[in-house]
């Protein structure tokens, strides 16, 4: 009978203890928080979410043993929503100093970006995306593209063999196509990327056209380039080449109603459009470079930087330059058409701002995206999904990020209030986990005042 007492009382000492050994030292719990669900905008309210080890490994309405968790973040009344994703992101390079790179990166994950595409490759690029996977750095989660094809860095059908196989042999996770190739010399990249298995992103050489790159299955197609020259009736005689900044020199050709045509082969040959528009209403746009020197965010930015962009500004939109408002009106109107229709019946739409280009601060820039795409009709879902879920479907990774679901990795923004109520909630964060590690609004404000201090001396 003894042995029999001893017995129960070492199993409920037992079951005690894998009780409290249940809950991860780590473990990480968000509570009462009210979960934005970016695939259909529904709202869950007062859950429990668990994080431990990077993951989301619970979300429940209720837990019995709260109390007993060591980390605790509470949340009532506050949004949580996936980490944004900025799809056309630029990584500093060599000679640009490791803390200037690890700034700007923590510049993007201030503002909720938990996950960049960077958009003009380099070797050291392989060596950081790896070092942010494992931590080894704080930094979004990167993808990153190739060197550039060009019309100067790749001028034969053999070059582009060499380069695109190179370039998949050394891990880069797509090609990046700026303006001036060749169209033999373009075919010839995407019959081998094809062969390689390697996509292709960016902007649509005039040489190509959008037709032609539309059918080529582009990745994706940046800043909407190439759609507004497609708009122009070949009766016009155009020379491509004469078409300005983003097709802006024929813009009182442009005939709207080719739009559909263009939306409709974007959906057929499934390739993504990143809109950014914030280039277009800042950068080449009618509001004065000492006007955009004002905005809060710009202290973030070294001075030799600012004094640059000003100076670059100043030089595209002088009244020499053929800049003039009225016909950036009617730009920017068809800019705004072809973004809308591209939202309602195009294959999708993904977040990204061009940063760091001219203005576009890393992180503070895709809230000038946002206000760009709300003026071209899209609603606070669609906008949120373009960010998320989009580009988690993009990159084929729906089950590692995108949502807030268990199982993905714990890359989560802590908003104060609703984002589908109010787009620029999107600004107000009470933290922002990238990948487990919790940011709050208080660490944040401290390296962001540390990084306009290091600004001032460069």
């Amino acid at each position: 009978m003894k042995k029999i007492s001893l017995l129960i009382c070492f199993v409920t000492f037992l079951s005690c203890s894998q009780k409290k050994e249940s809950i991860s030292p780590t473990a990480i719990l968000i509570t009462d928080v009210n979960i934005v669900d970016v695939s259909n905008g529904d709202i869950l309210q007062n859950r429990q979410v668990v994080i431990d080890s990077g993951k989301i490994k619970k979300i429940v309405e209720s837990l019995e043993n709260a109390e007993d968790y060591p980390n605790k973040i509470e949340a009532r009344d506050k949004y949580l929503i996936p980490g944004l994703a900025e799809m056309h992101a630029h990584i500093p390079q060599p000679p640009t100093s490791n803390t200037r790179i690890e700034e700007t990166l923590y510049l993007y994950l201030s503002n909720g970006i938990t996950t960049i595409r960077g958009m003009l490759g380099h070797p050291t690029h392989l060596d950081l995306r790896e070092k942010a996977l494992k931590g080894e750095v704080l930094s979004p989660r990167i993808f990153t593209s190739s060197p550039s094809f060009n019309g100067n860095s790749v001028t034969t059908k053999e070059e582009a063999v060499e380069k695109v196989t190179a370039y998949k042999n050394e891990g880069y996770d797509f090609l990046k196509i700026h303006p001036g190739m060749q169209l033999e010399v373009f075919d010839q990249m995407v019959e081998t990327a094809n062969e390689l298995n390697i996509p292709f992103a960016g902007h649509v050489p005039v040489m190509v056209g959008i037709r032609h790159a539309l059918e080529s299955k582009y990745a994706s197609i940046d800043h909407v380039d190439g759609y507004l020259e497609g708009l122009v009736p070949e009766s016009e005689g155009v020379d491509p080449s004469a078409n300005g900044f983003f097709g802006y020199s024929f813009t009182s050709l442009a005939d709207t109603s080719k739009i559909d045509e263009l939306v409709t082969l974007s959906k057929k040959n499934q390739v993504w459009v990143v809109p950014t528009q914030s280039l277009f209403e800042r950068w080449f746009a009618p509001v004065s470079s000492d006007e955009l020197l004002k905005q809060p965010e710009m202290k973030y930015m070294p001075v030799s930087t600012l004094e640059d962009w000003k100076r670059r500004k100043d030089a595209s939109t002088k009244p020499e330059t053929g800049f003039n408002e009225e016909q950036w009106t009617k730009f920017t109107a068809v800019r705004r058409q072809l973004i809308r229709k591209l939202q309602e019946n195009g294959h999708g739409m993904l977040l990204g701002s061009d940063a760091p280009q001219l203005f576009n601060v890393p992180g503070f820039s895709i809230h000038h995206e946002v206000e760009g795409m709300i003026e071209a009709g899209l609603t606070s879902l669609e906008i949120l999904q373009s960010g998320t879920i989009n580009p988690a479907i993009f990159f084929g990774m729906e089950d590692i990020f995108g949502s807030v679901k268990e199982g993905l990795d714990a890359d989560l923004v802590l908003l104060n209030s609703n984002p589908l109520l109010d787009i620029s909630a999107l600004k107000d964060i009470s933290g922002v986990m990238v990948r487990g590690k919790w940011l709050s609004k208080e660490s944040i404000a401290e390296k962001l005042e540390q990084i306009a201090n290091n600004a001032k001396n460069n």
